[in-house]
């Protein structure tokens, strides 16, 4: 893994990539896409040779790294056996994939619904409890990302819904526990979790428990900011969905295939949802893959009744291919093992250590391979180191962040005022030495724009 430079070659990429390429969520003509030349393991390079560490993890979905031989070989071999066929049909791929899903995901979920990605499995899963309960509603969190489809953006509580915002979708937002930021003056975990129960709770009173399908909640919330939920949250919100017939969906599209240090991270909490989606980690992003894992009892809705949907490419042979085989070497490898045991004894205290020295860090908080870093203007008041979705000058001291840390040969995840750390869940202990030691570096220029 030694990059070449081949700067022309990469000109030409950039050029016919700014020509005809219509990237998401930019403005166009103010981005500047860097061209990757190639990728293996935690690191990818560009054209001039420069490698980066990538704790990033694409968009969190390299949980086994980028280019894993035995993944590529399976999509080669499945490529020349049998590279497509439409989903009426039993196919081994498929049908493989999704036993070796069923076996790992928690409870009775053990019937599997393919999509192409995160997103339509949202889509897919409300859908479900809506033909389910006969109900309009569902109920999602404002601290949220569920996807970009129709459906999936209006329950997304962050401020990419507000452009396709129909206010007609059936969707009511309310808060979830964050003791950093609590919306209920809570003082402990206990407190932030008794008050957002009762929010919860009141909510449906005053909605009308009797017209909500669904409640959609990330079981660690990943792009608005890995909030793991207290000790019984999740536990109280399963309750409180059984007491009024509604049905449960787990988003664990991010969370999902070891990236909390378990297969999914509803098992950290011990709650099993009715219905659970998956993408991302499943195949670590090598194809597009998706779905819904379904329990008996969502699933016998449609025994004898059609389900209304699908897609053409609803289990594709060499995505699920991907998923077979990556799911294999997961287990072989003891890559969910790894990201818990690194997360405790690597990451934990390592971002325990940064935010000692550094004033701009608020909070650490997360588990596994799954982490972020509050930064603030000022600890004692936790101002946010830049507004609520700031841009252009107003994001000037992240940007300044995130341009510090490139040039320290690590790729980081930014989201507003946090950095997330979420490296490929295979990442080695040195790895990650590497990228807290860029980490301290960056974060000294984070630490310009803090209140001293």
């Amino acid at each position: 893994m030694t990059p070449q430079p081949h700067p022309e070659a990469g000109a030409a990429v950039k050029a016919a990539d700014r020509a005809h390429v219509f990237h998401s969520w930019s403005a166009q003509d103010l981005i500047d896409p860097l061209a990757v030349a190639g990728a293996e393991g935690s690191y990818f390079w560009d054209y001039d040779g420069k490698r980066y560490l990538d704790f990033t993890s694409g968009l969190v979905f390299t949980n086994i790294g980028y280019q894993h031989p035995e993944v590529v070989a399976a999509i080669q071999e499945q490529a020349a056996r049998l590279t497509t066929f439409a989903p009426a049909f039993a196919v081994e791929a498929r049908s493989e994939a999704a036993r070796l899903i069923a076996e790992r995901t928690p409870g009775d979920l053990d019937k599997i619904f393919f999509t192409n990605g995160g997103a339509d499995a949202v889509e897919h899963a409300v859908r479900m409890a809506r033909l389910h309960t006969g109900r309009p509603k569902v109920l999602s969190a404002y601290r949220s990302y569920h996807g970009g489809t129709q459906q999936a953006v209006n329950l997304t509580g962050d401020p990419r819904r507000w452009a396709s915002d129909s206010g007609a979708a059936g969707v009511v937002h309310f808060w979830a526990p964050f003791l950093y930021r609590s919306r209920f003056y809570a003082g402990t975990e206990e407190q932030e979790c008794a008050r957002a129960l009762e929010h919860l709770e009141t909510t449906l009173a005053f909605e009308g428990p009797g017209t909500v399908a669904a409640i959609v909640l990330e079981t660690i919330p990943g792009t608005a900011g890995i909030m793991v939920p207290p000790p019984g949250y999740l536990a109280g919100v399963r309750e409180i969905c059984d007491e009024h017939g509604i049905v449960f969906v787990l988003d664990e599209v991010m969370a999902g295939f070891g990236r909390t240090g378990e297969w999914f991270a509803a098992d950290l909490f011990g709650v099993v949802p009715d219905l659970m989606t998956f993408a991302k980690g499943v195949n670590s992003g090598y194809v597009p893959l998706g779905g819904v894992a379904i329990s008996q009892r969502i699933a016998e809705t449609f025994g004898k009744r059609p389900y209304p949907g699908g897609l053409t490419y609803s289990g594709h042979p060499l995505a699920c291919a991907a998923a077979v085989a990556t799911i294999g070497v997961m287990a072989r490898e003891g890559v969910v093992e790894n990201a818990r045991r690194l997360g405790e004894s690597v990451l934990a205290p390592g971002l325990a250590k940064l935010a000692e020295r550094h004033p701009s860090v608020g909070e650490v908080r997360g588990t596994g391979m799954f982490w972020a870093l509050e930064l603030v203007r000022d600890r004692e008041t936790r101002e946010p180191l830049v507004p609520y979705n700031a841009a252009g000058e107003a994001n000037a001291p992240m940007a300044a962040f995130a341009a510090a840390a490139k040039r320290h040969g690590l790729w980081p995840f930014v989201n507003m005022n946090r950095t997330h750390v979420v490296p490929p869940c295979t990442v080695t202990e040195e790895e990650l030495e590497e990228g807290l030691a860029a980490l301290d570096a960056a974060l000294t220029v984070a630490d310009e724009h803090t209140v001293r």
